[in-house]
């Protein structure tokens, strides 16, 4: 196996360095030093050392004592320290180990999380005994989740919750066993896959900003580095062995003094004044700065606290605080920062070896390879696509080749403040990923059956197992000793109904008839609520738009409705209205979806007054288009974006013909639709 890739090593983490620990270093260790900060969340674009950075973490923290063979890290030297394999005599052997760095799947399930009960011994022997699960494995040291933004919710909750408590509790399946879950949390995330909810933000106790270095020396030291440790593994990391060594005395003795370090009045006072004028919610935010200030002072060396280690925290434990919507990006302004330390010349602050924060390119969807952004295909037609969707192939009445829009736009139009959006689903039953859309067959939910197992996973139903083992009343098959006989045909998963996130694939009209600015307020308000309706239900977004004489893929599928909110903000309106190639590129993105995964079923969102341009034959082409659309069963929405006294009832007819539900733009607000719904049977009961 080869040598792990030093901590020190890495860019910005060597402590030998005249500039000393960069955001990202720093915060790895300063969570060590003190578990109770509540864990460290990194954001950065792809390729920025995340993942290489806290996978060598371990290897620098100093060995942990524990009880020979108890499979939850008991501490010998804690009195009070209690473990479900225990109790131990004072005796007990023990052993000392390096700390585990234990990696949580996105995929993994709760039962792998805190453990299930023993299902061999419980079906073999008849014996109830509970198997530990990663939070114990965990104990005393590092739970690492990359990609965390992508983990469920619930999943998050459970893992924040253990963390701040330091305690897992366990009832199910006839187990009920609680046992101590200290440890370091650590999750990593790229931005472009979408965010974590400020309010899952705000458990963690550090965030840091990443980005790839941009001045070339440094980006060329990275590579030299790299490769040396590809080339000999072993080599490379001998030559950082006694850089690292010197790390682990520096923790060790930072945890010895981190007890001792004093928090003074005037440090405290100034704590709650930074956190009170930055406007952060609720107390946390006071209790981690303080936690991190104290923290940093024991690295550092010293026994007190002082301005220039709560400037540090506050860099560390403020900026993902300061969010108040879900698209708002982190930030600190550093120079109030200083104002209200009342330094009039604030303490130089190390300088991290990276470049300006560029965590978002402003012209590129989110890399999940969705496509170009610029409504090309990727491949040839596969021969059975829409009309008009590969070479030589047009759509039906379309032209074989479209000039350029030469229409000019108006200005883009800024939405006013969202609300929020009566549920749109997909029809039927799904069995996508965990999410909070449509009714899907799920991990999590409702229990409504039992079917047999068929190699897939599942979570096995115990009590229908014994049932099938037992012979569902006909005469039991038995083993010697009296227990019934289990057959592989016999065991049975518990088939439970929940929400699965779905694809919201937004077609959206910017020609001239929707170009009024009261009209284009209305429809970009709706649009950008239907967005945070989609990032809080964990969906994937895609965004195409029409104007002129072409349809354009604007976003690609992603998981990061930040950069959906921007291009719709960035929307500019004008011309005519190509609604057919709106609604063939639509259909062209979400058949390239649905090839990539077939389980994450689209919901197509149209939003248009359905007022087709650009040709005589341009009401025949988008009528054939959109009866293409639903051709392919993909359940629609039509957004009527027509208002005013006089309407052609355009967008219902193409309601109509793509078996969608006809939502004019007023109604899509769930409070306009109770409204609208009070209002009638009002009217009703007025009548009787």
């Amino acid at each position: 196996m080869p040598a792990q890739y030093p901590f020190s090593a890495v860019l910005g983490c060597d402590t030998e360095h005249p500039d000393g620990l960069d955001d990202m270093g720093l915060a790895l260790i300063l969570t060590t030093v003190a578990p109770e900060i509540g864990g460290v969340l990194v954001r950065g674009e792809k390729g920025t050392a995340k993942s290489t950075a806290v996978r060598a973490l371990a290897a620098v923290l100093p060995p942990i004592d524990v009880v020979a063979g108890d499979r939850f890290a008991t501490d010998p030297n804690d009195p009070g320290a209690a473990s479900p394999d225990g109790p131990f005599p004072a005796d007990a052997a023990t052993e000392t180990r390096p700390v585990r760095l234990v990696e949580l799947p996105v995929g993994a399930t709760e039962d792998r999380v805190l453990g299930s009960l023993h299902l061999e011994r419980a079906l073999a022997h008849g014996k109830v005994e509970y198997e530990p699960g990663l939070l114990a494995r965990a104990h005393r040291g590092i739970l690492y989740v990359d990609e965390v933004n992508l983990l469920h919710d619930h999943l998050v909750d459970l893992l924040l919750d253990a963390a701040a408590m330091g305690r897992a509790t366990v009832e199910r399946d006839g187990v009920s066993v609680e046992h101590a879950a200290r440890f370091v949390l650590i999750g990593t995330m790229n931005p472009e896959e979408g965010e974590l909810r400020p309010q899952l933000l705000d458990r963690f106790g550090l965030t840091v900003e990443v980005a790839a270095p941009r001045d070339p020396r440094l980006r060329a030291e990275v590579v030299r580095r790299r490769i040396a440790y590809d080339t000999e593994p072993r080599t490379f990391a001998e030559r950082y062995r006694a850089a690292d060594a010197a790390l682990t005395a520096r923790i060790a003795a930072a945890r010895e003094r981190v007890g001792k370090v004093r928090l003074g009045e005037p440090a405290l006072l100034k704590i709650a004044e930074v956190c009170a004028a930055f406007e952060v919610d609720g107390l946390r935010a006071d209790i981690v700065t303080a936690r991190a200030a104290v923290a940093h002072a024991a690295w550092e060396g010293r026994d007190e606290v002082t301005r220039a280690d709560i400037r540090r925290a506050a860099i560390l434990t403020l900026p993902h605080r300061r969010r108040r919507k879900p698209f708002d990006a982190p930030g600190l302004d550093e120079d109030l920062l200083d104002q209200l330390l009342g330094d009039t010349e604030p303490p130089p602050q190390p300088q991290p070896p990276q470049g300006p924060e560029d965590p978002i390119p402003p012209d590129r969807g989110d890399g999940d390879g969705a496509g170009s952004g610029d409504g090309s295909d990727d491949g040839a037609g596969d021969g059975d696509g829409p009309p008009g969707d590969g070479p030589g192939q047009d759509a039906p009445g379309a032209p074989a080749a479209t000039a350029p829009d030469t229409d000019a736009g108006h200005p883009a139009v800024p939405a006013s403040t969202p609300y929020r959006p009566r549920l749109l689903t997909v029809r039927g039953l799904g069995h996508g990923a965990a999410g909070r859309r449509s009714r899907a067959r799920a991990a999590i939910g409702a229990r409504v059956g039992a079917r047999r197992a068929d190699g897939t996973s599942g979570s096995l139903d115990l009590v229908e197992t014994l049932r099938a083992a037992a012979g569902g009343g006909r005469t039991a098959r038995r083993t010697a000793g009296g227990r019934p006989h289990l057959r592989p045909e016999d065991l049975r998963h518990t088939v439970r109904e929940g929400r699965e996130a779905n694809l919201v694939m937004f077609c959206v009209d910017a020609s001239g008839s929707m170009a009024a600015r009261k009209r284009m307020t209305q429809v970009k308000t709706a649009i950008l609520s239907l967005l945070l309706d989609a990032y809080r239900r964990r969906d994937k977004v895609g965004l195409v738009t029409f104007r002129g004489r072409q349809a354009e893929l604007v976003l690609p599928p992603t998981h990061s409705v930040e950069i959906a909110a921007r291009r719709l903000d960035e929307l500019p309106a004008g011309g005519r209205t190509p609604l057919a190639e709106g609604l063939l590129e639509s259909a062209r993105v979400l058949r390239r979806e649905r090839l990539r995964d077939p389980r994450l079923r689209p919901l197509l969102v149209v939003v248009t007054d359905g007022r087709a341009t650009g040709g005589p034959d341009a009401v025949a082409r988008s009528r054939q288009a959109a009866e293409y659309v639903a051709a392919s069963g993909v359940t629609s929405v039509v957004v009527d974006g027509e208002t005013g006294p006089l309407r052609l009832g355009l967008a219902a007819d193409l309601a109509h013909r793509l078996g969608a539900e006809h939502l004019p733009v007023t109604e899509v607000s769930a409070e306009a639709l109770a409204g609208s719904v009070r209002d009638r049977t009002g009217g009703l009961r007025g009548a009787a």
